[in-house]
């Protein structure tokens, strides 16, 4: 079961996400009441915490509902669907109490920005932040290149977790159950931001410069839908591709990460709580900008796709 969270008419709507329409809830919820004679009851909400695993309240009726729409023939579907392109698709996790995102989780990715992979047991998760008001952008939401530093902004395309119940020092062999679903990610990052440039250097200038350029308004794109959990019993074999203007730039699999979705779970959990609705952005393949000197800029349009979930993709322009 894929859903999202869309814009029609000025109205906020849940429904089920094709890659090329959707279908809204309320309005199938309606049909099916009407042809199978029983209400489904779905709370009147556009959270998707809602409808998803562990604890949604309405997750085995949304699973109902899912699996009744699965069936219907062409015409009848065509009744409910509306074409993509006719809705505004919105950040499936408006409001997530954290973001939080893995620095080099993918060997190869580490070995192309002149890092050393080194094996999981002589190491442990890079973990940082993004504040969510101002950093998460809808599908087809607009990048801005700041004006402060042009030159070097980046994509990474990624593989979002969403968690679904409050936990805390979770074992790795329990850590799935506690995921709400999975969606696309692109860590949008400058990687020359350098405030203050006449400044007296300081040991740890460096990291915090990157820190910094991982913050910008509009640095990360979210979407297109989520994925529930239930629905995806393996997150590491996922093919994941981003393209910037139909170009291949990046192509791997979840499947290569040093740290497995599981571990990052786990390791999280043992210092910080995490609630529902957190998001955690487990780490880019190989393939980004800066292995390549190949940057955004205004006019680009950059797709992050996880099979299975769905094309991210969002236009670049200039910062006004």
């Amino acid at each position: 079961m894929r859903l999202c969270r869309f814009n029609l008419d000025d109205i906020e709507l849940v429904g089920f996400y094709r890659d090329d329409r959707i279908i809204p809830i309320q309005q199938a919820a309606e049909m099916y009441a009407e042809e199978v004679g029983a209400e489904l009851l779905l709370p009147p909400t556009d959270d998707l915490l809602d409808f998803l695993p562990p604890d949604g309240p309405a997750r085995l009726a949304g699973r109902e509902l899912a699996r009744w729409v699965e069936g219907l023939d062409d015409g009848r579907l065509a009744e409910l669907a509306v074409p993509s392109e006719d809705v505004a698709l919105l950040v499936p996790i408006p409001r997530p109490p954290k973001i939080l995102l893995l620095a080099g989780n993918y060997a190869a990715h580490v070995i192309e920005r002149g890092g050393t992979a080194v094996e999981r047991a002589e190491t442990f998760p890079y973990v940082f932040m993004k504040p969510p008001s101002t950093t998460l952008n809808h599908p087809g939401g607009t990048i801005r290149i700041p004006r402060a530093s042009p030159d070097h902004v980046d994509f990474e395309a990624e593989l979002g977790v969403v968690i679904g119940r409050r936990c805390r020092d979770v074992e790795e062999a329990d850590a799935l159950a506690y995921v709400a679903g999975y969606t696309v990610v692109n860590d949008i990052t400058d990687r020359k931001y350098q405030p203050n440039p006449g400044r007296k250097p300081r040991e740890r200038d460096k990291f915090f410069d990157w820190l910094h350029g991982k913050w910008h308004d509009t640095f990360c794109p979210v979407g297109p839908c989520v994925l529930s959990a239930d629905a995806l019993p393996d997150p590491q074999s996922l093919p994941i591709r981003l393209t910037v203007n139909g170009e291949t730039r990046q192509d791997g699999s979840t499947g290569q990460m040093i740290f497995p979705v599981a571990a990052v779970i786990s390791f999280i959990s043992r210092f910080v709580t995490l609630e529902p609705g957190d998001l955690i952005s487990t780490g880019t393949p190989s393939g980004v900008g800066s292995s390549t000197g190949v940057y955004l800029r205004p006019g680009d349009v950059v797709v992050a796709e996880i099979e299975g979930i769905g094309r991210l993709e969002n236009p670049v322009v200039a910062e006004e």
